[in-house]
């Protein structure tokens, strides 16, 4: 029997975050194609931070260590 929502919720925060990475990374190209809709503010808030991007390159922070620190915070 698979856990509920409220079950999953109630694990810890480093355990929630390795799940989530899971089910991010094991969406297909195709499934992304009918789930990457953006509204206006979205698609203004991904060209804000991309040009935040392009203006300060040095200042990115890889995936991995976004992960390591998501995972630390246990």
């Amino acid at each position: 029997m698979s856990p509920s929502l409220a079950e999953l919720l109630k694990l810890p925060a480093s355990k929630r975050a390795a799940l989530a990475m899971a089910l991010w990374e094991s969406l297909s190209d195709t499934e992304w194609e009918g789930v990457q809709e953006l509204s206006a503010e979205q698609a203004a808030e991904l060209d804000r931070r991309w040009a935040e991007h392009v203006a300060q390159p040095d200042s990115a922070i890889s995936r991995d260590d976004v992960r390591r620190r998501l995972m630390d915070r246990e």
